[in-house]
C-alpha cells in the first residue's frame, strides 16, 4: 500500500507516497539517531522523490543537505560531513549513485562517504505506479478513471521519469484536442511518443 509520509514538511511540498522501492530508506532515516556517523547519502533515479524525502528529513530533524552532490565542489561536501560529526547534526547528501560509481577524486571525502549509511531508492513497484498516476492526474485537473491508470500501469516502463513523461504528454493532447482522458487517447499518444509497444485492441474496449 502507498502510505502518506508523516513528517512534518514544508506546506509546498507534496506528501512523499511509500512503496516497497522506498520503504527502507525512510524507515532507516526514521532512525537517523542509531548511524554510525551523522550523515547519510541518499542514491535512486531522478524524479524518485529522493530530494523531495532529503527536504523533508532535513526539516524535521534541522539537519544539513546536499543535493545533486557529484556537481557539487567536493571540498563543501567535506567540510559539511565534519561540520555534522562537530555539532552532531545530520547531513543528507543526495546523489545519482554512491562511491565508488560516483567518483570522488578527494580521498579524505571519499572515505567519509564510504563509512556514511547508503540509502537506495528504487524504481516504482506496480502499486506505487498506481498512485502516482492518480496524484499527477489529479494535480493538472485531469479526470483518470481506475481502468485507465490500471492500463498505464501495465504498459508504461515502471520508471518515475517515464511516468511523468506520459502525464505530461497526455495532460498536453487533452489541451490541444479539448478530448476526454481515455485509453484510446492514451494508446494513440503514448504509442507515438514511444513510451508503449503495439498491442491488440483490448476486448474491454470493445464490447
Amino acid at each position: 500500500m502507498a502510505l502518506p509520509f508523516d513528517w512534518p514538511a514544508d506546506p509546498r511540498d507534496d506528501e512523499f507516497l511509500i512503496g516497497p522501492s522506498n520503504a527502507r530508506a525512510v524507515q532507516q532515516l526514521e532512525h537517523w539517531s542509531t548511524w554510525p556517523v551523522m550523515a547519510v547519502v541518499v542514491t535512486g533515479p531522478r524524479k524518485s522523490g529522493r530530494s523531495l524525502i532529503a527536504r523533508i528529513f532535513a526539516a524535521k530533524t534541522g539537519g544539513g543537505l546536499i543535493d545533486d552532490a557529484e556537481r557539487q565542489n567536493e571540498a563543501v561536501i567535506f567540510h559539511a560531513w565534519n561540520r555534522a560529526q562537530e555539532e552532531r547534526r545530520p547531513v543528507v547528501v543526495v546523489a545519482d549513485a554512491p562511491p565508488p560509481e560516483w567518483e570522488i577524486k578527494l580521498p579524505d571525502l571519499r572515505s567519509r562517504l564510504v563509512a556514511s549509511p547508503m540509502l537506495r531508492i528504487g524504481d516504482p513497484d506496480e502499486v506505487l505506479m498506481a498512485a502516482l498516476f492518480e496524484r499527477q492526474f489529479l494535480r493538472r485537473g485531469l479526470d483518470a478513471r481506475p481502468d485507465l491508470i490500471q492500463w498505464l500501469v501495465a504498459r508504461v516502463e515502471r520508471t518515475h521519469v517515464a511516468l511523468l513523461r506520459a502525464v505530461d504528454l497526455l495532460d498536453q493532447v487533452v489541451l490541444e484536442r479539448r478530448k476526454r482522458l481515455s485509453i484510446p487517447l492514451a494508446r494513440a499518444t503514448l504509442q507515438e511518443a514511444g513510451l508503449i509497444g503495439g498491442h491488440a485492441p483490448d476486448p474491454a474496449e470493445h464490447p
